[in-house]
């Protein structure tokens, strides 16, 4: 059997530095909630405006907070914040960290790439400098480079950081289960902030979810919502499991209470369908207003990608051109597998069955156990085989 190389590179980091990540112990949960660390890193500053340290400190805080409850203003507070750093000291290392978790978040991955190069060549032993570079990578469809990254950054750290970073390149590169032993033991090494830990909780259930592991997939969504109620993704992830049972009406009210937390795009897709499915169709409706809503403040604030939208459109077979639109512009700027399933999808519904078949293979390079993925490819698949013409082009107008 010939061994993928990046992940032979992982094995022998992995168990060199295993020992010392068993021996270390997990880090204690922060009693001080994260809008008390904001509050009071706020006070700070007002009082000592050229604090550095405390304004690092506060950037950290927001970007926390962001992840909690998914808030935008808390992002562009952390940039003004990071920007008023880098004009002070344009050469503040932690600020130009900071910038690149806010590069991130913006999806500007090509930002992060180059500025973390720049910072591992300054300092080559900084852990989260090479997992920022390892994020970009995955984004930009760089795996052999992600993988690399993430092997150095788990042998300086072996911490929930880098144990989650390579469970996820492990399940994106077709090796799910190594993906949730590695995924187990991010949540085993724990973290301060309770949010992350659940988050891992949450991520690990979609990784049971995916792989057809329904009961376990409930018990690791419950786990992370125990840990923290608010973590609208877990809700979504119960959702999953109920529709994947049969029980629409729980898993309806599970993505309502994601909603709730966070109206993200895809819960109002989830929704629309389920209510349509039980002849809801005025809240059907108003699941669709909102995803308009929702795309159209994107579009005021400048933003011209959004796949999960476009891979809402193709399901349903409306709007198509602009679902192009969308998918084709992130393609440029995130090539990774998730946006070549998402275009070859969105091609396929408007009946470029060739080249939907050219995208699938990109997004199918690595076996990804996303079951969307395979039912796309299924799909294009039994088209070309059975030679479809392609569709007129007025067929994706609306």
């Amino acid at each position: 059997m010939r061994l993928h190389p990046v992940k032979t590179v992982l094995a022998v980091v992995f168990a060199s530095a295993l020992a010392f990540a068993q021996r270390a112990n997990p880090p204690a949960v922060n009693a001080e909630s994260t809008d008390q660390k904001i509050r009071r890193y706020e006070q700070v500053l007002s009082a000592s405006p050229g604090d550095a340290p405390a304004a690092a400190a506060l950037t950290a805080a927001y970007l926390q907070k962001l992840r909690e409850n998914g808030d935008g203003s808390y992002l562009d507070r952390a940039s003004a914040l990071v920007d008023r750093m880098l004009i002070h000291d344009p050469g503040n290392y932690e600020a130009m960290r900071l910038q690149n978790e806010i590069d991130l978040q913006k999806h500007d991955f090509r930002a992060v790439e180059e500025r973390s190069l720049d910072m591992l060549r300054f300092e080559p032993s900084d852990a989260g400098a090479w997992g920022n570079l390892g994020d970009a990578s995955m984004e930009l469809g760089n795996y052999e480079g992600a993988g690399q990254a993430y092997a150095k950054m788990f042998a300086i750290r072996p911490s929930l950081a880098s144990y989650n970073r390579i469970a996820w390149f492990r399940f994106v590169t077709g090796d799910p289960a190594s993906a949730i032993s590695f995924m187990q033991q991010a949540i085993e090494a724990g973290a301060g902030a309770p949010e992350n830990t659940a988050w891992c909780k949450a991520e690990l259930g979609d990784m049971y979810f995916k792989t057809g592991q329904l009961d376990q997939a409930m018990n690791a969504y419950e786990s992370a919502l125990r840990l923290f109620p608010a973590l609208h993704r877990a809700w979504a992830g119960k959702g999953r499991v109920e529709a994947a049972r049969g029980n629409k009406e729980a898993a309806i009210g599970n993505f309502e209470k994601a909603q709730a937390i966070l109206p993200m795009i895809e819960y109002a897709g989830s929704l629309e369908d389920f209510y349509s499915s039980i002849g809801m169709t005025e809240k059907a409706r108003q699941q669709r207003s909102m995803m308009d809503v929702i795309d159209r403040l994107g579009a005021a604030k400048g933003e011209v990608t959004n796949r999960n939208l476009a891979v809402i459109l193709a399901d349903h077979r409306r709007n198509l051109a602009h679902a192009l639109e969308l998918v084709e512009t992130e393609i440029a700027s995130r090539p990774d597998v998730y946006t070549w399933d998402a275009l070859s999808w969105v091609l396929f519904q408007s009946g470029r069955i060739e080249d939907a078949k050219t995208a699938s293979a990109k997004a199918l390079k690595f076996n990804t156990p996303e079951p969307k993925f395979h039912e796309h490819a299924a799909m294009i698949a039994a088209a070309v085989d059975r030679n479809l013409p392609e569709l007129p082009k007025t067929a994706s107008a609306n």
